[in-house]
């Protein structure tokens, strides 16, 4: 589906680059279709990211509906503005998160 696809994407973007200049883990919980709990590491080794809980505890955990998710990661809505409130919640290092929107 169109979460997993967007993940295979961004796991073909990382580059050591990203995670030397992020060094930051994030973990998010999707509702609705191909939801579930995702990450993204761009702290460890060369990064990763799937399905499932991060390899290690996560600096950031967003909480948001899974279109609103494949529309932040296609550019169709800025992440800044997908963790406005009534979007989403955002726990965690918002800096992080904006290390986050340069990369994408």
């Amino acid at each position: 589906g169109p979460v997993a696809e967007t993940f295979r994407a961004i796991q073909g973007a990382m580059t050591e680059e990203n995670v030397r200049s992020t060094r930051g883990v994030f973990q998010f919980e999707l509702s609705g279709d191909g939801g579930g709990t995702w990450y993204i590491d761009l702290k460890n080794k060369g990064g990763s990211a799937g399905f499932g809980k991060p390899p290690v505890t996560a600096d950031v955990v967003m909480s948001m509906s899974s279109a609103d998710f494949v529309k932040m990661f296609t550019d169709k809505l800025k992440p800044f503005m997908a963790f406005m409130p009534g979007n989403s919640c955002t726990k965690g290092d918002m800096m992080l998160t904006l290390s986050l929107e340069k990369m994408l």
